[in-house]
């Protein structure tokens, strides 16, 4: 009798734990919280197992953050289009009980400093328009991957923020205008859409430190948009030694035949690393480039593997 009444206790002990690994989002108050912030707060920190977050559809305007060691906490949106993670602040707005404006930062929608962290059918977006720099999307931690989101927004909509973090995008739709994919992290996109919206001039500003190999790469993507033709440069170098390589991409007419800008410093031009490989299309043409950016061949191509960038990690929805 002992033995079974152990075992019940062990039974329920264990439902317990992994109804509290599933938690879900739902303003009607069919799910266990009512704002996606509050899901968050549920988070233990120094929290070592996956916890997932179903968020049913919606548009959600919150201002979101995901704390340091509030980590394995996967984001699912019951319709990428239908569910929506929004705000509204940008850089220089002064918020209500403050008298110093917001940073770029500190303007983003949602901001991700836990590891292990990811998100499914989603949609992240900043609604500031063109007020100013406003991030919909914001990761510090490491190990980030991102399958089937949409980042909306203006400038700066996607901020690779975080030195040393690992990144990853799969089949995700990025729009903006002015450097709407900035920062200083690795990122591996896989088959992502760029969107060049009007107004704009170049699509990122990869801050890559001099010690790191990899920045942005981009394998199989499609850059598009409604902005005037030739409007769009691929990059230029927000820190001296920004990296970033496109393989195998899609490119419109929107990208300008130079393809890459120095940011206006000549040094730039020897410390950068900005390369193409195969890049097909009406806006790749490789021999009007600017003369210090690169075209790979197969042998330096195959350099850039998603398990190279990544340093060993396998992005996986399974972790």
């Amino acid at each position: 009798m002992k033995k079974i009444l152990f075992f019940v206790i062990i039974l329920l002990a264990t439902v317990r734990h992994l109804q509290a690994q599933q938690l879900t989002v739902a303003q009607d108050g069919s799910g266990t919280h009512r704002t996606v912030q509050a899901a968050l707060d549920a988070v233990p920190v120094g929290n070592k197992s996956p916890i997932t977050i179903f968020i049913k559809k919606g548009t959600y305007k919150e201002k979101l953050n995901l704390a340091k060691k509030q980590n394995f906490v996967r984001l699912v949106g019951e319709s990428v289009e239908e569910t929506v993670l929004v705000y509204d602040d940008y850089n220089g707005r002064v918020v209500e009980g403050s008298d110093k404006p917001l940073g770029t930062s500190e303007a983003s929608s949602f901001r991700v400093f836990g590891n292990d962290f990811s998100a499914e059918n989603l949609t992240f977006q900043n609604s500031a328009g063109l007020l100013g720099q406003a991030p919909a999307m914001w990761v510090y931690g490491d190990k980030a991957q991102f399958r089937n989101c949409r980042f909306l927004g203006f400038r700066d909509t996607l901020y690779v923020y975080g030195y040393g973090s690992r990144q990853y995008y799969q089949d995700c739709y990025i729009e903006g205008t002015t450097d709407f994919i900035l920062g200083s992290g690795t990122a591996w996109f896989e088959n992502c859409t760029l969107f060049c919206k009007p107004k704009g001039t170049c699509i990122m500003a990869p801050s890559t430190p001099d010690t790191v190999t990899f920045g942005f790469v981009f394998q199989r993507c499609t850059i598009t948009g409604n902005a005037p033709d030739g409007s769009y440069f691929l990059a230029r170098p927000w820190k001296p030694f920004g990296k970033a390589v496109f393989l195998n991409c899609e490119m419109s007419p929107v990208v300008a035949p130079k393809g890459w800008d120095h940011w206006g410093k000549e040094d730039n031009k020897q410390e950068s690393f900005f390369a193409e490989y195969k890049s097909k299309g009406p806006g790749a043409l490789p021999k009007q480039r600017a003369s210090w950016s690169r075209q790979l061949n197969p042998q330096q191509a195959a350099f850039y593997t998603p398990s190279s960038a990544m340093h060993g990690w396998s992005p996986s929805l399974a972790e």
